[in-house]
């Protein structure tokens, strides 16, 4: 199963220089990496990137974060995932900008 974790070009730059990250500033508050199912991806762009421009959409493994990975609730009760450890550059299958119009930000298809 995919998951996916949304960064603003200046967090991707730091992931990329570092080869690993904590995530963005409401993830070190947190204490894990927030990720999102494709079904979930829509609101938590409209709810905490709404007024962005351009952001990176990285695609990821669900699977190659093994225990490191919680489903947790959250919004509404619906579990999300979690990761308890950083982000690194080998964890991530893909990534792409997704460019906000009018109507939000286009993702593209998801898998």
């Amino acid at each position: 199963m995919m998951i996916y974790k949304v960064l603003r070009p200046a967090e991707w730059a730091d992931l990329q220089a570092a080869g690993a990250s904590k995530g963005a500033p409401v993830d070190l508050a947190d204490g894990y990496v927030h990720f999102s199912t494709a079904a979930q991806l829509g609101t938590t762009l409209t709810k905490h990137f709404a007024d962005e421009g351009d952001l990176l959409l990285l695609g990821c493994d669900a699977a190659v974060f093994g225990g490191d990975l919680r489903w947790e609730p959250s919004r509404g009760g619906d579990l999300f995932p979690h990761l308890y450890r950083p982000l690194t550059l080998d964890d991530i299958a893909w990534s792409r900008i997704i460019s906000r119009s009018e109507d939000g930000h286009d993702t593209g298809p998801l898998e």
